[in-house]
């Protein structure tokens, strides 16, 4: 880090204390030629992932939108929406990608639904994929019956 008063390229860390409730750590620092002291904070750089729509729009990713359709989906169910969001966000940021779709999305939601309650699977399962009629929707009924 570069000192504000000298201009000298490195300092060394005296102390390091998180900033209240955030992602960012405030360091105190001495400049190894001046010996003057300053602080600087760090925050975690994330790139904004961007979702690509069913109709190929494109619109930045929403962590609200995919808490409300696990809200609904869980409705009266034992599953920790929030907790799950989180999840689902840490895992699509981990993935280094600047682009994913709705699909992969919606796959990896009923992926983890499956896990945790089949009930709530069953509940996004219907409005993700869409089903037409009850023959189909009875059909994914089995499928889930029989792995179960």
């Amino acid at each position: 880090m570069k000192c504000p008063s000298c201009g000298y390229p490195e300092s060394k860390v005296i102390d390091s204390r998180p900033v209240s409730e955030s992602s960012s750590i405030r360091r105190r620092r001495e400049c190894l030629s001046c010996k003057r002291r300053f602080t600087t904070y760090e925050v975690i750089d994330s790139v904004q992932l961007v979702v690509v729509k069913k109709d190929g729009s494109k619109e930045f990713f929403d962590r609200t939108k995919l808490e409300r359709g696990l809200i609904k989906a869980c409705y009266k169910r034992p599953v920790d929406t929030a907790a799950l969001a989180a999840e689902i966000e840490t895992e699509l940021q981990n993935s280094l990608r600047a682009e994913i779709t709705t699909t992969e999305i919606g796959e990896i939601i009923m992926e983890k639904l499956k896990k945790i309650d089949a009930v709530s699977y069953v509940r996004f399962a219907s409005v993700y994929r869409e089903f037409k009629d009850v023959a189909t929707f009875m059909e994914e009924l089995r499928r889930l019956g029989k792995k179960s």
